[in-house]
């Protein structure tokens, strides 16, 4: 998805965000932090079953084929999270670090980012709660040039990633 597509939708999406706590941090032209959490009732070990198969859980308005089930992660070091179909294939990210149940870490340039020579490392934390459930912490920290323009994509990724976040946590199908 190219960066106007992605402002696109931002911009007609907007008012449809439901992730129980969104924040872009900070946002500068040459960087931005994001923090978005969510509480499910799924344990962490339903959550890294349900994050590690990104069908499952990744809107395909957020893919280049239009299509999640060509999404794939290999969740070990150095892992790929690509997307492939028969006229292509992006490679959204590498594994930096996993945890089954605890922590996955993502070197994730998505998108309108990749094209910008961006370093952008995704943090996806599962933290159990007494409840039974899960808190989902995504945090999000992009650096490049000052000439990336990095403050005016922030609020469109933060939506990318409400969106993915909301996905992720939706309750058990029963």
């Amino acid at each position: 998805m190219n960066r106007t597509a992605l402002l696109a939708t931002l911009g007609a999406s907007i008012g449809l965000i439901g992730c129980a706590n969104a924040e872009v941090v900070t946002a500068a032209p040459d960087h931005f932090t994001l923090k978005l959490e969510a509480e499910t009732e799924l344990s962490p070990d339903e959550v890294w079953a349900r994050l590690i198969d990104p069908p499952s859980w990744w809107l395909p308005d957020h893919t280049y084929s239009g299509d999640s089930s060509n999404l794939s992660i290999d969740p070990v070091a150095g892992g790929l999270w690509q997307e492939t179909w028969a006229s292509g294939s992006v490679w959204h990210g590498s594994v930096l670090r996993a945890e089954p149940s605890k922590v996955l870490v993502l070197n994730a340039p998505f998108g309108p980012l990749q094209g910008l020579a961006v370093t952008s490392v995704w943090t996806i934390s599962l933290d159990a709660q007494e409840s039974g459930g899960t808190k989902i912490t995504f945090d999000h920290v992009t650096n490049g040039s000052a000439s990336s323009g990095l403050d005016g994509l922030a609020p469109a990724v933060d939506f990318v990633k409400s969106e993915a976040l909301k996905s992720l946590a939706r309750p058990r199908d029963d």
